[in-house]
Order: C-alpha cells, then sequence, then structure tokens
C-alpha cells in the first residue's frame, strides 16, 4: 500500500527569525549605528543581505542593572554589542562549580546548584524569586517562563571585591566562544541599565564578511579578552597584573589548519596514518629552537616524537594545555650553559588549531618567576635532543606516557574520536546481538528505527558505534543556517529542533563520523510531507539526542544487559582506559 503524502511548502532560511517581533524600523535604525553604518552593503548577497541578518539574526536585550547575560561555563551561541549603557565582564568565578561538566546530560539551569543547599538560599519577601548566596555574591531571579533572567544583587559591592573589566557602547564582547564553538570563559553582567544586541553565530559569520566588522572583533579581543583568557590558564593566574601586561603586549596570535577541518579529513581518513599525520599543519617540531610556550586555544593538536621512519603519539593537547614549558622552565633554571634544550617533541595541528605563542624571554622575566610549586614541571632528566641534535641513547618515553596503549591512542588521534564527549563504545566481545540497545532506543523516541548504527570504526574488541558524541568541537554546526543543530548552553548536548530544520543537509554533511541521518518527515496524521513545488520528499536531519528528555540517562546504555555498551568522553584518557581494562564479570 503507498503511503500517503501531503503537499506543503518547504521550510526557508528565514522561516525562523531569532526575534519574530524585531520590526523594520528598529532593522532601519541599527543600519544608521556604527559598526553597520561603516558596513559596505554590497559586500553582502542578495540573498542574505546585511538587512536581512540585522532582522533574522539578531534580536535588541533592554536588561536591568545586574542582569546576568551569561556565564562561566555555558557554551556559547551567541556575540554580544552594547548599543548603550556598560557591561561587567568577570574574570573570577562569581558561581561555584561554573563550568563543570557533571551536569551535562541533564541541562539543568545553574540556578539548580544551589536546590540542594538550603542553608545558602533565602526566600525575599516581596519578590517572585529565591536569592542564592554564593559567598558574599546573591543571585534571584525575575520574571517567569522563557522571560526569566537571572540578576546579580548589589552590583556596586561586588565590583568592589572582584576584578572585573568594562564593555562600553560599540564594543563587542563573547564572539570567541560563539564562534569556535566552545564553553564561556568569564560571567557577562549588565553594570547598568542597557541595551544590547544580540547577534546569534549564523549571522555573525556572515557579518565577517565585511573587513570592518572584523576589525571590530580583532580590536576587541586584543584589548580585554586577551588578558581573560590568558588569566584563565593555571599557569598564568597568580602573574602580577604589571607583568601580564607585558605578556599580553609580546603574545603572538597563531591558528593552523582550517577551522572547517572535516572536509579534508574525509580525503585524508582512508589514507594511512603516516600519510595523515604528514599533512598536519606543524606548530613545532622536534629538535627546533625553543621560541617560545605554546598555548591551545581551540581545536586539538597531536604531540608526538620520531620514531624510525614515522611518528609515534604521546598524547593529544586541548583547550588551555601547555606546550613547551618543561624545555623553557629547564632552559632557565639549568645547572649548566651547555645544557640549553630544544622542544623535546613536535606539535601538530589535528584539523584546526588556535593558539597563543609566549615569547622565551618574556616568560622568563614575567611567567616564571611567578609560578607556583604545584605547577612546576617534571625534570627532563633524560633529554632526546640538545643542540637540535637527537641523542641516540635517550629514553623513547618518560615520565608523560599516556595512560593508554600507544595503539589505541594514535587509533583514537587519526579517526578524530577525541572530539567525542558522549562516544558510544561497545565491547564486541561482551555483545550478544541482542538488540536491545536498538529497540531501547527507537522505543524511547516513539518510532521504529533507533538513532543509531551499530557499526563503525573497530580497535580490538572495543566498536565506536555511528551515535551522535556530542563532540566537543561540533562542526556538524558550522553551516546550519537556522540554527536547528545547536548546542545546549548548559548540557553541552547537541540537539537538533524538527521546527527550525529546513533539511539543508548541511549537518549530515558536515559530520565526519556519519553520524546524522536525513529521514523523510510526516505530519500528525502519518502523511509523508512532499515539496508542493517538485513532489519531493521534504527531509530532516535525525540524530541521537542522548535521551535528554529522560532522567535515567540514554536508554542504549542503560538496556545493555550485558554491561557492553558505555557513553563515554573519549576526552578523557583514564576513564577510556580504566573501561577497557575491566576484567569479565
Amino acid at each position: 500500500m503507498t503511503q500517503q503524502q501531503v503537499e506543503v511548502q518547504r521550510p526557508d532560511r528565514w522561516d525562523h527569525p531569532l526575534d519574530p517581533n524585531t520590526s523594520q524600523s528598529t532593522v532601519d535604525l541599527l543600519l544608521q549605528l556604527p559598526p553597520f553604518s561603516l558596513m559596505n552593503e554590497r559586500r553582502f548577497a542578495q540573498t542574505a543581505t546585511l538587512a536581512d541578518i540585522l532582522k533574522n539574526d539578531s534580536r535588541l536585550l533592554n536588561l536591568k542593572s545586574g542582569d546576568v547575560i551569561f556565564r562561566e561555563g555555558q557554551y556559547g551561541g551567541s556575540a554580544y554589542l552594547v548599543m548603550s549603557g556598560q557591561v561587567r565582564i568577570f574574570l573570577a568565578r562569581l558561581i561555584p562549580d561554573a563550568g563543570r561538566r557533571s551536569d551535562r546530560r541533564t541541562g539543568a539551569p545553574w540556578l539548580s546548584l544551589w536546590k540542594k543547599r538550603p542553608d545558602r538560599r533565602r526566600v525575599i519577601r516581596g519578590a517572585r524569586a529565591v536569592a542564592v548566596r554564593s559567598g558574599q555574591v546573591q543571585f534571584s531571579q525575575r520574571g517567569e517562563g522563557q522571560s526569566a533572567r537571572v540578576f546579580l544583587q548589589d552590583v556596586p559591592g561586588v565590583l568592589a571585591d572582584h576584578t572585573s573589566s568594562v564593555v562600553q557602547s560599540g564594543e563587542m564582547f563573547g564572539e570567541m566562544a560563539a564562534v569556535t564553538r566552545s564553553p564561556r570563559e568569564f560571567t557577562a553582567v549588565a553594570e547598568d541599565d542597557c541595551v544590547v544586541l544580540e547577534i546569534r553565530w549564523q549571522g555573525l559569520k556572515l557579518l565577517k564578511q565585511d573587513p570592518q566588522f572584523r576589525a571590530l572583533l580583532d580590536e576587541r579581543y586584543r584589548a580585554e579578552v586577551l588578558s581573560t583568557h590568558l588569566r584563565e590558564t593555571p599557569l598564568l593566574r597568580y602573574v602580577p597584573d604589571e607583568h601580564l601586561a607585558k605578556v599580553v603586549e609580546a603574545v603572538t596570535f597563531e591558528s593552523f589548519g582550517n577551522l572547517e577541518w572535516y572536509a579534508e579529513y574525509r580525503k585524508q581518513a582512508t589514507r594511512p596514518a603516516a600519510n595523515q599525520i604528514a599533512k598536519e599543519p606543524l606548530i613545532a617540531e622536534e629538535g627546533s629552537y625553543a621560541v617560545g610556550l605554546w598555548i591551545v586555544r581551540g581545536g586539538f593538536a597531536r604531540l608526538s616524537r620520531r620514531q624510525g621512519a614515522g611518528h609515534r603519539t604521546l598524547a593529544y593537547l586541548g583547550k588551555g594545555q601547555l606546550f613547551g614549558l618543561c624545555e623553557l622552565y629547564h632552559n632557565r633554571y639549568r645547572p649548566h650553559s651547555s645544557m640549553t634544550l630544544p622542544y623535546q617533541e613536535s606539535l601538530r595541528a589535528i584539523g584546526y588549531v588556535d593558539a597563543l605563542c609566549i615569547p622565551k624571554q618574556i616568560v622568563y622575566e614575567h611567567v616564571l618567576p611567578f609560578m607556583r610549586a604545584a605547577d612546576m614541571p617534571a625534570p627532563i632528566s633524560a633529554p632526546r635532543y640538545q643542540f637540535g641534535q637527537p641523542v641516540l641513547d635517550a629514553e623513547l618515553i618518560g615520565s608523560d606516557a599516556p595512560s593508554i596503549e600507544t595503539g589505541l591512542l594514535e587509533f583514537i588521534v587519526d579517526k578524530r574520536l577525541m572530539n567525542g564527549r558522549e562516544a558510544m563504545v561497545i565491547d564486541t566481545e561482551r555483545c550478544t546481538r541482542c538488540d536491545d540497545c536498538l529497540r531501547a532506543c527507537a522505543t524511547t523516541h516513539g518510532g521504529d528505527a533507533p538513532l543509531f548504527s551499530r557499526t563503525g570504526p573497530q580497535y580490538g574488541p572495543w566498536m565506536f558505534a555511528q551515535a551522535c558524541m556530542h563532540c566537543e568541537d561540533p562542526v556538524c554546526m558550522i553551516g546550519c543556517p537556522t540554527g536547528a543543530i545547536h548546542r545546549d548552553q548548559e548540557s553541552g548536548t547537541i540537539n537538533i529542533n524538527a521546527e527550525t530544520c529546513i533539511g539543508c543537509k548541511s549537518c549530515a554533511e558536515s559530520c565526519p563520523y556519519d553520524n546524522i541521518r536525513m529521514v523523510t518527515t510526516s505530519d500528525k496524521d502519518g502523511r509523508v510531507k512532499v515539496d508542493q513545488i517538485n513532489g519531493l520528499p521534504i527531509l530532516q536531519a535525525s540524530k541521537c539526542d542522548l535521551c535528554s528528555s529522560s532522567r535515567s540517562g540514554p536508554a542504549c546504555q542503560t538496556a545493555c544487559p550485558h554491561d557492553a555498551l558505555v557513553r563515554i568522553d573519549l576526552g578523557d584518557l583514564q576513564k577510556v582506559s580504566q573501561w577497557m581494562q575491566r576484567k569479565a564479570a
């Protein structure tokens, strides 16, 4: 029997603006104000004009003094431009446990962190909110539902007690987290009543076509955000302000590879691992002069050493991790002047890496003298290179050996699986193919088909199944024109909004792991939706949502009767190693 069909209008890019109530008069006003008034409208496509971007991808926020715009640890999807008033960026943590990952599956609002701590909250008489005490900092919530907003009490008092920087009218903030799809590194609060323009990252990407707008982003980053980033690096946390200012002046910004790295990865994925490593952009090479300290700001980098004709992967470095500290520390405090050491390992970009480099002399004068004992690196007792030449009898691996077997580590890196924060790993020696995991997934999501496939790359008995991994760097989000595929700002899970998905296939084609499928859509009566113009089925992206609506967690893992399946963070090598080394029951 042929399934019934219904003709509908195909969804369009601008069907779901960020704020449906944005009027044309508001857009006209914005076009008269900088930086938009300074932009060349001819640089924008006719299908996505500057006016279109402002009308559909932005919205004005009227904030009251103390309103929290975002807090540290939330995932960013928007940048903000101050139109009037002032915003304060707090460098120190105002909120306990901000940025932690333990609640990533629940997506619970951060205010709920105190619900189990009655001693830290009190009811405000005459208010419709709960005040939360964090040390001497108190928060409340005003409004209800979607309009609810958390606000900070006693703004002047908090400003006096906490380090902060000011963002004034005409300046932007929050753009780095939006562009790099990463957690916020600070908390932003309205200092006084102000108006802020929120620009979601789809519009931000289009606006960056204009040199004037790009210059605005660069200026803001260099002037204010860089010092925040450096201060958040544990090694630099206790550097005095006057010395940190010298670091800010001298630091260089470097990027390696392509932000949209998935296209190149697909071409390289079938080639031998040695060829893949050779294609990875070299950040620093073993045996070369140690010119400075590298800090990874975004993406992943491979730490490796030469072994025979190839390379051996030691580890991978992610956001906030350092390279070159051991060598610089050794050279600064070396016991003999003849012991100057070059870099002992190589660092390569895996896909795309955004990095900072602090020159050697600046590290010597303005960083190392203020290092805490706990941050001091282990001594290099058996260097592999001296004076740029290899030392043949040096140990191959020292105290920095990975906690996971080298073959598996290289497999994870070569397949880019370290990107997965909720990867599905199946122990095929325990799995009996009972299909309970597949049935549980299908039942939970009210359909006949599961949202994952029990196939995928395999190393030994461990299969890395084709299920959305809810990546640290979700490149599937890059090309989505409507923001239908998005990251929950609290839990970090990657979800798809069925209402705003237009079936463009961008996310499915961008996913390096083939974990997103395009499926036909139906109306409430079960009729297949087809395009009223060409009669073709209207598709929609579909993938694992980590059972975000279920309190019991992923149904696939819960349903497995043999403990053969786990959802695990492949960035936590110690946890991965422990799970794989468990003894058979």
